[in-house]
């Protein structure tokens, strides 16, 4: 695997996670496009929308880089709105060059965790654990103000994203100790199945099949949905009851790195464990896993 290939593979792993992480806050809300790599003469912050709000982490395991998500704030605000179990398109326009409490509150909320599903994905792909520092948030009056804004790094990609309606970006600084280590562990995959050990695979398979068929992904399953403003869930006391959107007897639904693909029924094993018995099995294209 190339060394852009491997670059790309990263982001567009931690761009799922982002977006299905955002999905949590917005369902419905959340488009991402595609990766791409930054040139060597590009700063990743240009042509950001302004004004904005940036957040980022750095990597803290001895080497540069990290993640940086940058959303107008008009974009925050109506994100903070969905997180408040209101419409998006509710959320006032006044032209204000700052957040008020509630929203900062429950941007940063979601910035924090979206970072944390960030650095989670990075380190699945690297087959290792990544350590980050805590978020850091940044507001960016007009784009100018973003360049130069983080320290350069050997590599860099940007994911166009959209939330609510608003123009997003997310930008990976990558050290060389990332792209050499990820290369590696890729590379070592398909050594293994072209030893003699690959799995059954149809003639047609796409390339690249084999090496990605052993990449890990993340499986969850969902019991049920509700929608809480966020001052309800501050507020929510030790021991209290939220209902879902199902009934206790209905099917849980089965997601691949958010993608639908299955439903079951939940069941204990050897009397602690809780398991899921799969019932039903979608026609999901592994390209879209």
């Amino acid at each position: 695997m190339s060394q852009d290939e491997a670059i790309l593979r990263l982001a567009q792993s931690t761009a799922q996670a982002v977006k299905d992480l955002l999905e949590m806050f917005a369902p419905g809300q959340v488009n991402a496009g595609e990766a791409s790599v930054v040139g060597p003469d590009e700063d990743p912050m240009e042509h950001i929308s302004a004004p904005a709000l940036a957040t980022s982490v750095s990597y803290v395991d001895g080497v540069t880089g990290g993640n940086v998500f940058v959303i107008t704030l008009e974009g925050a605000r109506r994100l903070a709105a969905a997180m408040m179990g209101m419409d998006p398109g509710d959320a006032p326009a006044d032209g204000s060059v700052e957040l008020d409490e509630m929203e900062i509150s429950a941007v940063a909320e979601a910035m924090n965790q979206m970072m944390a599903s960030a650095a989670g994905a990075t380190s699945s792909v690297l087959g290792t654990e990544v350590e980050i520092s805590p978020p850091e948030n940044r507001n960016f009056a007009s784009a100018d103000q973003a360049l130069g804004a983080y320290a350069k790094t050997p590599h860099a990609t940007r994911v166009a994203f959209s939330v609510c309606g608003e123009p997003c970006r997310l930008v990976q600084l990558l050290p060389n100790a990332f792209i050499v280590r990820m290369t590696s562990a890729l590379d070592e995959l398909g050594a293994e199945y072209s030893s003699g050990n690959e799995p059954d695979v149809a003639p047609d398979a796409p390339i690249g099949r084999l090496s990605l068929d052993g990449m890990p992904v993340r499986v969850w399953a969902e019991l049920g949905r509700t929608r809480l403003a966020s001052a309800d869930v501050v507020t929510m006391p030790t021991g209290a009851v939220v209902e879902l959107d199902r009934q206790a007897d209905e099917p849980v639904d089965l997601y691949i790195n958010g993608k639908a693909f299955a439903t079951g029924r939940l069941m204990v094993v050897d009397g602690t464990e809780w398991a899921v018995r799969i019932e039903t099995v979608f026609n999901v294209p592994n390209s879209t896993l």
